[in-house]
């Protein structure tokens, strides 16, 4: 899903999806970034991203794809913490 695309998910459901804030500035996994930028974990490619993601429909899922992930998490993200946001208060800045 792109982040233009947001507008037609169901309203009336609570989507979640991975994400972390970089640790550092000009991080490894996003060149050029500021420390404490915001990315969403793309699940399809296993990067970083603002626009493309793939929301999960509730909390435990996103939590079982983190913890099924996570050795591969944890080599492409060094030093950054992976954690479940809700992404309507994620993509408005208020988690």
């Amino acid at each position: 899903m792109h982040r233009r695309d947001v507008d037609r998910l169901d309203l009336s459901r609570t989507y979640w999806v991975p994400v972390l804030e970089a640790p550092q500035r000009d991080w490894a996994a996003a060149p050029g970034c500021r420390e404490g930028a915001r990315f969403i974990v793309n699940c399809a490619t296993l990067r970083v991203s603002r626009e493309e993601f793939e929301p999960f429909t509730s909390r435990l899922d996103c939590l079982q794809w983190i913890m099924q992930h996570r050795v591969e998490l944890n080599c492409r993200f060094p030093g950054a913490s992976i954690r479940v946001a809700q992404l309507d208060r994620w993509l408005l800045g208020l988690d």
